[in-house]
This record gives structure tokens, C-alpha cells and sequence, in this order.
């Protein structure tokens, strides 16, 4: 019997590798043999089922099925694919299989159901924010989201009748309804709303200006204090006076909860992560046995990763930190698949002084001996220490002195515009700090008296600059660098 191939297809697609997106061509070929649907290119479970869906979608609508041999083939071939996204792309392909329509400028994503309607994926979002094509066909209920992402065309539809008559309507890309400041004719957002009000913490006024200092120059913080003195009830309210976010920012973080499955809101709310102690490092940093997957660090990126209980923390786990706090990225290695990814994170922590808890407690006894305190102290070393920019030892505190999320949020923005957008923790190691000659002489004193290393000086020039920002100042007084010392932790001896 005579085989005739008609013209091949082509139209655009995609698939996630991690947390970033990679083109895919979905190719297709008709040809005259004995009736047969096959997907190739290492396509997983989902899309192999998509044969069902797109096939019932086409006749449950009247269109035509055609009875030929389709082979649709997903290009690159040695990459492994995921997605019921690829049933829209994989259904045009077969609808147009006889029409001169080229699809070539557009990338196609959707879900079919067996009625044809097209449906929303949790990849969707995360896709077009990773390639930014130019032009997207996607479900209508995906609209909504992608709009947000700017200068991408969006032609979105609701029923796969609608691309009988190839008649594409765009919807327009839509704004941001939130409070915002310019930085350098840049918007960033953010909102004036405290869930959690630092007016419920009373007393324990140096815990929360060293919250403060931390919010506003995103310094990695530690507190140390027995149980009950408010730790975690101060770093939990740290999550509402943080800086406010760019577009590309709440994005990024909405990518990150659309592949965690949570509900995508773009709220200019940074990420707020508290993983339990006993969470495996694989869990905190990323990893998997067969493909490279992303940790609690990576979904904090451009937010907090908090440790509560630091010490009870996994020895690997608490090593491994270093690397991530220094070049703020993580790099996950499989035989399959490499994941590069940005931990631009506020590291903040709490643990107690030993561990019954009671070393610093004004009315508790201490039960613990000097060799168990030196044990559960040694769990953290020194480098890791040395990364930690603001250290606060808290006590009871029975002041009845209140401070407002709102008024310390006014200070965060101050910080904020003097930092023009950026933030202090994060300066290159060649920045040239501008100090009067009172706190170049104070600063050297600190240095030789409490041998600082230059990882630690670093630290407190970085600090002292967030202090100075926050009282609308570039230059750095002596008192700056008095405050920061105060918040540099000294090493026992």
C-alpha cells in the first residue's frame, strides 16, 4: 500500500526542568497507514494519557479525528517532559492538521477536559514567567495570573470551539492595586496590613530594634533566651515590616507557590518559611534520588528561613548553610538534571541558652552542667556564627514600653529609599563605606579588642550603614558602629 506523509506540524511548547522552563516543539505526522495515536520523546504518564483527552475533546465536539497513523513527537528528545499542559498544543496539532495556520509565534499551553474545555495548570504560570515569549495561547482561567507578567501577548481561551474560526482575541495585560513607593522611577510594593502587630510584644525593646535593623538592611539575625521570653513571637511578626517587593520579585515568589501548589494571590508579601528540626537536608536545601528538586531554602528566596530551636537542627544541615548565607545561590547536582538557584534569604534563628533552657533566666534554676551547655553550643561553629550579622540575648522583660509593626515599617521604608532599592546584607566586599574619622578610630579599637575577622568587620560596617540609613544618613557616625557591636556576638572562651 502506497504511504504518503502530509507536511509535518510544529507548534511551540514547554515543559518545567526544576523550577526553570524549556522550550519544546510538539511535532506531528499524519500518515496514511493503519489508524494508530502515539506520543514520543520521553514524555511521563500525563502526557501519554493526554491521547484520551485530546482524542474525546476533538469528536465530543464534532471535529474531525483523522484516520491515519499520528505520531506526535516532543522535541528535544532526551528531555524528560511533564504536564497535562500539552493536550492544547497536541490538540491543535491534530485539528489543524489539513489547514495552512502556522503557530510558529506562539507558545501553547492547556489542559483539555473530555468536553473540551480548557483547563489551568499549576505549570502554567511558572512557564511563562521563565521564557516570557512574546505570545501565549492558554486557558481563560489562566489569564488572570499570566496578565500580571508584563509584555507578553495573551490570547486565552475557554472551549477548544473556539479556535475553529482562528478568530484570536488578546487580553490585556493588568496592573498592581497596592500601596507602593518609587525607588529610582521603579514601583515596589507593599502592604499596610500587620496580622501579627509587634504593639502584642511588650517590652524587650533591643530584641525588636535588632528586628528592626534586621528588616530593614534583610540581616541574617539571632536570638538566644530561655523559653517564653518572645523569640519566636518577635522574628514571626518580622514577616509584615519587611521591604517592599519589586514586579519581578512577587513573581518570582507566586512562580515558587504555583509549583508548591498554593494559591497564587501576588500580594506583596515575602515568603515566610519555618521548617522543623528535624527535616532531613535534602528537605532545607533540595535534592531527590532521580531528579534534582528544590528545598525550603529556595521557596524562602527573596523572604525569611526561619530556625527556631537552632542547635536541634541536623549537624549537616546547619554546615551546609554556609555556602547558601555567603553566595546566596544553591547549585543541586543529579546524574540528570543540574538546578542552580538564588537563596536571597534573611537567615533569623532563636535557640536557647542550653538544653534545659534556663542559663539566662532571672527566676529559673539551670540544670545543665558546664559539659552539656559546651555541647549544645558546639553544635553551631564559628563560621556559621560568622554569618550572622545581629545577635541579641533576651531576658525577661517586664517594661511596659510599646512599639507599632506600623511605625517600625515607616523605618524599614526610610532604610529602604536610602539603600535605593537594594539591600545593605548584600553589599560587594568591595563597597566603600563612608565613615567619619570617630567611627573609623572606634571601629579599629573594636577590631583589635575583640579580633574581629574580616567576614566580621565586613558585618558590622554593613550593619552600621542600615542603622545610619534608617535615621536618613550615607555617612556612619560612632554611634552606629557602638549599635552594631552591640549586636555582635562574642565568642566564649
Amino acid at each position: 500500500m502506497e504511504k504518503t506523509t502530509q507536511k509535518t506540524k510544529k507548534i511551540n511548547s514547554a515543559t518545567l526542568n526544576g523550577f526553570e522552563a524549556k522550550k519544546v516543539e510538539v511535532e506531528s505526522s499524519f500518515t496514511k497507514a493503519l489508524p494508530g495515536f502515539s506520543i514520543v520523546g520521553l514524555g511521563s504518564q500525563s502526557i501519554q494519557e493526554s491521547k484520551e483527552r485530546v482524542k474525546s475533546a476533538l469528536l465530543n465536539n464534532d471535529f474531525e479525528f483523522p484516520p491515519l497513523k499520528i505520531t506526535i513527537s516532543l522535541s528535544p528528545a532526551d528531555l524528560k517532559k511533564e504536564g497535562s499542559h500539552f493536550d492544547l498544543p497536541i490538540a491543535l496539532s491534530i485539528l489543524y492538521h489539513n489547514k495552512d495556520i502556522n503557530l510558529n509565534e506562539y507558545l501553547v499551553l492547556g489542559e483539555l477536559g473530555l468536553d473540551g474545555r480548557l483547563k489551568d495548570t499549576s505549570s502554567i504560570f511558572p512557564i511563562v514567567l521563565s521564557l516570557k515569549p512574546k505570545k501565549v495561547i492558554i486557558p481563560i482561567e489562566s489569564a488572570s495570573k499570566v496578565s500580571k507578567i508584563p509584555e507578553v501577548e495573551i490570547y486565552a481561551f475557554s472551549h477548544l470551539k473556539e479556535f475553529e474560526d482562528f478568530n484570536f482575541t488578546k487580553i490585556e495585560n493588568s496592573e498592581f492595586n497596592y500601596d507602593f513607593i518609587k525607588v529610582n522611577d521603579k514601583k515596589y510594593y507593599y502592604l499596610s496590613e500587620f496580622k501579627e502587630d509587634f504593639s502584642d510584644v511588650i517590652g524587650q525593646n533591643d530584641a525588636k530594634e535588632a528586628a528592626l535593623y534586621s528588616a530593614a538592611g534583610f540581616h541574617n539575625l539571632l536570638f538566644e533566651g530561655s523559653p517564653g521570653v518572645g523569640k519566636s513571637m518577635i522574628i514571626n511578626r518580622l514577616r509584615y515590616i519587611l521591604p517592599p517587593m519589586s514586579l519581578e520579585e512577587i513573581l518570582e515568589v507566586e512562580k515558587l507557590n504555583s509549583l508548591e501548589g498554593k494559591e497564587i494571590t501576588f500580594k506583596p508579601i515575602r515568603p515566610f518559611r519555618m521548617p522543623h528540626y528535624s527535616s532531613t537536608k535534602a528537605a532545607i536545601f533540595g535534592g531527590g534520588s532521580r531528579g534534582a528538586k528544590i528545598g525550603e531554602i529556595a521557596f524562602a528566596n527573596k523572604g525569611v528561613l526561619f530556625f527556631d530551636e537552632l542547635p536541634h537542627f541536623q549537624k549537616d544541615v546547619l554546615e551546609n548553610l554556609r555556602l547558601p548565607l555567603q553566595e546566596r545561590k544553591v547549585l543541586i547536582s543529579r546524574v540528570n538534571s543540574k538546578i542552580e538557584y538564588e537563596t536571597d534569604i534573611l537567615f533569623a534563628a532563636a535557640m536557647n541558652p542550653c538544653p534545659c533552657g534556663n542559663l539566662l533566666s532571672l527566676y529559673k534554676e539551670c540544670r545543665c552542667t558546664d559539659l552539656e551547655i559546651k555541647r549544645y553550643k558546639n553544635r553551631i561553629s564559628e563560621p556559621l556564627y560568622d554569618r550572622i550579622e545581629i545577635y541579641h540575648k533576651m531576658i525577661e522583660d517586664d517594661s511596659k514600653d510599646i512599639i507599632s509593626s506600623k511605625e517600625m515599617f515607616e523605618k524599614v521604608l526610610v532604610a529602604f529609599e536610602m539603600q535605593k532599592g537594594k539591600f545593605n546584607a548584600n553589599l560587594d566586599e568591595n563597597y566603600k563605606f563612608n565613615l567619619d574619622s570617630d567611627a573609623y578610630n572606634i571601629l579599629k579599637k573594636a577590631i583589635k579588642n575583640f579580633a574581629l575577622s574580616k567576614r566580621a568587620e565586613f558585618n558590622t560596617l554593613k550593619l552600621s550603614k542600615t542603622i545610619a540609613n534608617i535615621e536618613k544618613r550615607e555617612k556612619i557616625k560612632k554611634e552606629d558602629i557602638i549599635k552594631a557591636l552591640k549586636y555582635r556576638r562574642r565568642p566564649s572562651i
